[in-house]
Order: structure tokens, then sequence, then C-alpha cells
């Protein structure tokens, strides 16, 4: 298998006058046209003026949301004009195409200086970018002479501008800031600093099985809450209502609950709504009501995770945490995230070592 080739492993020289493809994850919040929050932004900052300085024409791809087709709502014109102005105090330019595929947009790339930047507009206006199309993967791949890829957590997704263009490039290449997230996560694999905290969140259980089964035997604790805890949940014969539960998964959290006893707490507390949108919810104890749903943890949850955490990792040993505890876009149910978040983020900042993932578990701790 070819080693993974970065940035510093070609002389400075090897990227003067190229075009080079970055694929980035620029899928951040814009509310009324503004960037509400830009770090996903700025984690690329380190890539693109590495490469402005060895003379290089960047192109920059990413997509926003799902937009079911071109939707303006979601064009990535807000993100150009927040990067502009990083980018600005550098004296570097940055150009927006206000398409990804059409006729002009090759024309656009050609009229390129050296250093300079352009981003693309939402990749995903085009339903080929999710089904991996041949030949939108081989139109991107004429735009550049290079291809990065500085989106770790958009890697796994087997779409044309992370999968299939990248077979028509001779010279591929991570950023780094997917270098970076590959150190930290080969760490937590191999060798995590003890206690190891592992703090689990979100929706999808089976996104997750693989670093479960390979975390669960490292860890000293394991706490799980969000969308995630009410498949271990019912596994363990506790009602959750209407609550989303992975059935697929059940034998498996069963196992592993059994398996590891003394490591796993899950939520003893909930709060709960008839939907979503409720403005109004319940807190309720244990078992969660029929035709009602789970969507954060509750208080007491909350002082005992943060308990477990305290006693773990008082400024020692590991944090991993992915997924949010509750449905964090509603306001009513952001609670028990952004508790978490101000203690790993307290935590952290002592000598514990600390990795968050999934967009919005970032979007939290920030």
């Amino acid at each position: 298998m070819p080693s993974i080739k970065s940035l510093t492993d070609f002389e400075d020289s090897f990227y003067f006058n190229k075009k080079v493809f970055i694929r980035v994850d620029f899928n951040v919040n814009v509310i009324d046209g503004i960037v509400s929050e830009d770090y996903r932004i700025r984690s690329t900052m380190p890539t693109i003026e590495y490469l402005v300085k060895r003379g290089a024409k960047i192109i920059l791809g990413s997509h926003l949301d799902r937009p079911n087709g071109k939707d303006l709502r979601y064009s990535l014109s807000p993100v150009s004009k927040k990067l502009s102005e990083i980018l600005s105090p550098f004296n570097i330019k940055v150009y927006f195409s206000n398409d990804c595929m059409g006729g002009g947009t090759l024309d656009k790339i050609n009229q390129l200086n050296k250093g300079e930047v352009m981003l693309l507009e939402n990749l995903r206006f085009y339903s080929e970018e999710e089904k991996n199309d041949e030949i939108f993967s081989e139109k991107l791949a004429s735009y550049a002479d290079i291809y990065i890829n500085d989106a770790f957590s958009t890697s796994h997704r087997k779409h044309s501008s992370t999968y299939g263009t990248v077979k028509f490039f001779d010279t591929k290449i991570i950023g780094f800031n997917v270098a970076q997230e590959i150190e930290y996560l080969s760490l937590l694999r191999d060798n995590p600093p003890k206690p190891f905290t592992l703090l689990i969140g979100g929706v999808k259980i089976k996104d997750k099985i693989g670093a479960l089964n390979n975390l669960l035997p490292k860890a000293t604790k394991v706490l799980i809450g969000g969308a995630a805890s009410y498949t271990f949940l019912k596994a363990s014969g506790i009602s959750v209502g209407d609550s989303l539960v992975d059935d697929n998964y059940l034998s498996w959290a069963s196992k592993a609950l059994n398996k590891y006893e003394e490591k796993i707490i899950l939520p003893i507390d909930h709060k709960v709504a008839f939907s979503e949108n409720s403005t109004e919810y319940l807190m309720v104890k244990k078992n969660i009501p029929k035709n009602m749903k789970g969507f954060d943890i509750g208080d007491e949850t909350v002082q005992n995770f943060i308990h477990e955490i305290h006693n773990n990792n008082n400024g020692l040993g590991t944090i991993f945490w992915n997924g949010p505890m509750g449905l964090f876009e509603e306001k009513p149910f952001r609670t028990g995230t952004m508790a978490l978040a101000r203690i790993i983020g307290s935590v952290g900042k002592q000598k514990s070592f600390s990795v968050v993932g999934g967009g919005e578990t970032v979007d939290a701790i920030r």
C-alpha cells in the first residue's frame, strides 16, 4: 500500500505555478448570509498559506449542508466573503465562482495568478457529487494538477470530490489539517494516555461501531448520550418510547454492555417531547413514556457525566468526545452538550489530551 504523501514531502518549487485543488470542509453555519462560526475555515489556513507562499494557484471545493439541487440559500458566497476577510491581512486575493461545473468555471480558474485562491460554488448543487459520478469526477480533476484532501470530516464519503476524482490525479496529498487529525487519532488508537474517558453521542451507531470496537477495550470509562444512548438503553431493558433506536445494533449493544458493564455509563434522566419542534419538554427519569422521544440528556445525567470526567481526568489522561448529547441544533435540547463542552474545555486546558470529533461537537466546544 503506498504511503500517504504530505505537503512537506515535496520541494517548495514543486508547487510553483501549479493549479492545486483542495477539498476543504466549509460546511459552516450561515445565518442571514453571515458565517456565524469560522473554525472550519480557519483550520485550513495553514495549508492555504503554505501553498500561497510557494506560488501555487489554489482551487477550493466544498459542500454546504444538503441543498437537494441548486438552492441559493446554501450558496458558499458568504463563506467566500469570510475567507477573503481572513486572508486579506496576508494580501491573498480570494475569488468566488458562482458555479463549480459550468462552462465559465474553467475559464475563471485559468485566469488565476500565482498565490491567488478561488472557491467554487457548493459541490452538492450537482447531484453527481454525492453519486460519485465518473464524468463529474473527471471534470473536477481537469481543473488542477495536484489534489489535496484537507477535509478529514468528509474523507469517509465516496463522493466525487473526496473519492472519485482522486484517481485522475498523479499527485495526491493530504493537507496539514488532515495530517494533524490522523496523528491525534493514531495516538487514540494505539496508545491513549490513561485514564482514558470516551464520550459518545450523536445519532448513528453504525458509523461508530469500528471506533467503539477498537476503543472500548482501552477506555477507562465510556459515557454514552445523545440518540446513540437509546439503542443501548433499549438493549438494557429500559423503555425509550419513540426515541431513535437502531434495531440492527441492539444485539451488538447488548453484548457490549455485558462485556464492559464496569465501564459503560448511560443516561439516567432525559429531556423528552412529542417532536423535535416542541417548545415544551418534560424531564423524566429512567423510562421514557410512550409516544414521546428523548432529545437531550437530563440534568442528573449531566452532573453524573461531569463527575466521571472530573474523577477520571482531573488534569490528566485522555478525553475523546464524538457526537452531541442531544438535538443540538434546537435550543431547548442543547443544554447537555454545552455543559459538557464547558467542562471538557476547562479540563483540556490542564494536562489532559482532549480530542473532539464531529461538526456539531466541535461547534459546541468552540
